[in-house]
């Protein structure tokens, strides 16, 4: 078991519990790019990278080549919610890349593939912030148990102003607390 250490440890095992989290998210919303980019296959590329890693290989370029990929693919996508799906497929596979450094913004890299399949849910719902918030809770109830102690390493999620930002603050904060926050947020 590979330990890297920085403001704290964090083992490559944990790490694959985050991609493997990641990838769970991306890979419901790849299908929305998908259909309004039929010919390029980076997101896709950055999945299987992704599933290359969470299923026992080293983290190698591969993940970072092909996440930055998915980026690039995410700026040219010619919908919101193409560009939110690719994003959350590079942000599968820089999943990988999770450094154990005590900032708010490493938190990205474990909540925003799954705020970003919220947005994209609720965009394809005409906009209904209700369906975002459903998928956020089915998000925090994916969430396993060593996710939620990697995740109370890093500082709070960053707020920002876009619905996704919004969405994984919200995320961040129910996976903190205990299991009838969201609940109590949605009333």
């Amino acid at each position: 078991m590979t330990v890297v250490t920085g403001d704290f440890e964090l083992t490559m095992d944990e790490v694959r519990v985050v991609a493997r989290y990641a990838l769970a998210s991306a890979e419901e919303v790849l299908p929305v790019f998908e259909e309004t980019s039929p010919g390029d296959p980076r997101p896709r590329a950055a999945i299987d990278a992704a599933r290359v890693f969470v299923n026992g290989a080293r983290r190698t370029k591969l993940q970072r080549i092909t996440s930055l990929d998915a980026h690039k693919a995410a700026k040219e996508a010619p919908t919101e919610a193409a560009r939110l799906a690719a994003r959350a497929a590079g942000d599968a596979a820089s999943a990988a890349y999770l450094h154990p450094i005590a900032k708010a913004t490493q938190v990205g890299h474990i909540l925003r593939a799954a705020a970003s399949a919220a947005r994209v849910g609720e965009l394809n719902a005409d906009d209904d912030p209700g369906v975002g918030l459903r998928l956020i809770e089915e998000a925090r109830q994916r969430a396993t148990p060593v996710l939620i102690e990697v995740l109370n390493r890093y500082p709070l999620a960053p707020t920002g102003r876009s619905r996704t930002a919004q969405l994984l603050t919200i995320l961040d904060a129910s996976l903190r607390h205990d299991e009838t926050w969201l609940d109590e947020r949605c009333r």
